[in-house]
């Protein structure tokens, strides 16, 4: 039953992986190659990765020829019917030609029901040293032919694969670390929201606030990452969401003439959640912003769930448009009925003709397709005033007001303090 063996004479253990075309840029499957070429080359019937997980040995990844049945990706074990833990305080050797000439070999279940009548196996570790499991071939066949050089090459092998397996842990350490770290933030609502004013151009009075979120944990981090995180461990639309309600509580306190600007990705729109987190507010003072930035997988189905928002009063806006191709294209095919432009397009517009052409196509674009247009990143009087001779008549940015609390907000609207002092 013994296949052909390649002859690697000649080559040096440590360059093994190399020889046979196996290399770290292929991470996908270096334990599968591995295993198959190990088995393949030691001309045994199977190869196998496996876990300790509590007293039970767990295959993680599996090579084999006719045992198919037996050996198979997440097939357990209890330990205790294993070769492992002998192999590992040295009452087994790493490399036995015969189990026959083993006594410890016969009292173990698997010897005869497999059966095993030869095996190799080395070790796989943890960065710290610990043993994750092991990398193993079995064989229904003596073979006296196996020699330390084949020990060798399973350990060179065991090393590489030992690379890939410490890597998916750390990524998966990460990514448990991560998403702990995103659902305490929705569990605990360790988070404030600012509302940034939008300002009527020429009265330098709020039309509208922008809710922006600030995550209190320390050191500070900028939200966008935390709303990647989010993303990468399936929590973004929680996230968001959590957000989006606590933002929402604004329109309690704020005049009825005010709306509440608030943020989602393309991916939280489609999930269809957000019809029931709009339900209970005025739809008429919601205004939904969706970035620029933000990939769309499907523009159907994210048009479709935008209907149903609009079809209830929910106005759109694109987000940070100018600032790259994808914007146009959002705007050509999410018809907004907002378009804010974004500060690498406002930013020292007063001393740029280009800048100031292109706010001009978008100005006359909005006109034409009755869309709103809202200049951000608004920094200087001048950039106002450029923006405003353009045609733009609602401005955003630290000149007109920084991000501030709620009661900062309401303030703008409190005839006691004016305007001015609320602006800061």
């Amino acid at each position: 039953m013994n296949e052909p063996r390649p002859d690697l004479s000649g080559i040096a253990p440590d360059l093994l992986p190399t020889a046979v075309g196996i290399t770290k840029l292929n991470s996908d499957n270096i334990v599968e190659t591995a295993l198959e070429f190990v088995r393949t080359h030691l001309g045994m019937e199977a190869a196998y990765l496996s876990e300790f997980v509590g007293d039970e040995l767990v295959l993680r990844a599996v090579s084999a020829a006719g045992l198919e049945g037996v050996l198979h990706v997440d097939a357990s074990f209890p330990l205790e019917q294993a070769y492992c833990r002998h192999i590992l305080n040295g009452s087994l050797p790493e490399l036995i030609p015969d189990t026959a000439q083993e006594a410890i070999c016969d009292g173990i279940a698997a010897t005869h029901d497999i059966p095993i009548k030869s095996h190799v196996s080395v070790p796989i570790r943890r960065p710290d040293g610990s043993v994750y499991g092991m990398f193993c071939c079995l064989s229904r066949a003596v073979r006296h032919d196996l020699t330390p050089r084949d020990l060798s090459v399973m350990r060179a092998f065991a090393d590489l694969s030992a690379e890939q397996v410490n890597g998916k842990i750390a990524a998966r350490l990460a990514h448990d670390s991560i998403h702990d770290m995103i659902d305490g933030i929705l569990q605990s609502g360790d988070f404030d929201i600012a509302y940034q004013p939008i300002m009527d151009a020429a009265a330098r009075r709020p039309r509208g606030f922008e809710a922006l979120c600030r995550f209190r944990a320390q050191p500070y981090r900028a939200p966008n990452l935390w709303f990647d995180d989010a993303a990468a461990v399936g929590l973004q639309a929680e996230l968001e969401i959590c957000v989006i309600e606590k933002a929402l509580e604004a329109l309690d306190v704020l005049p009825a003439s005010i709306y509440l600007s608030v943020n989602a990705s393309p991916a939280t729109v489609v999930s269809g959640r957000l019809t029931n987190v709009f339900a209970r507010w005025p739809a008429e003072r919601i205004v939904l912003e969706v970035t620029e930035h933000a990939m769309v997988a499907d523009y159907d189905a994210l048009l479709a769930e935008l209907n149903v928002l609009r079809f209830r009063g929910v106005r759109l806006a694109i987000d940070d448009a100018g600032a790259g191709y994808s914007g146009l294209q959002h705007i050509v095919r999410l018809r907004p009925e907002i378009i804010k432009l974004d500060i690498s397009l406002t930013s020292q517009i007063d001393e740029d003709i280009v800048r100031r052409s292109l706010a001009s196509a978008l100005v006359r674009f909005a006109i034409e397709t009755n869309a709103a247009i809202v200049a951000e990143g608004i920094e200087t009087e001048n950039e106002l005033s450029t923006l405003y001779d353009l045609g733009v008549p609602l401005a955003q940015g630290y000149f007109l007001g920084r991000p501030k609390d709620l009661s900062t907000a309401c303030a703008w609207f409190d005839a006691k303090s004016g305007a001015s002092s609320a602006a800061g």
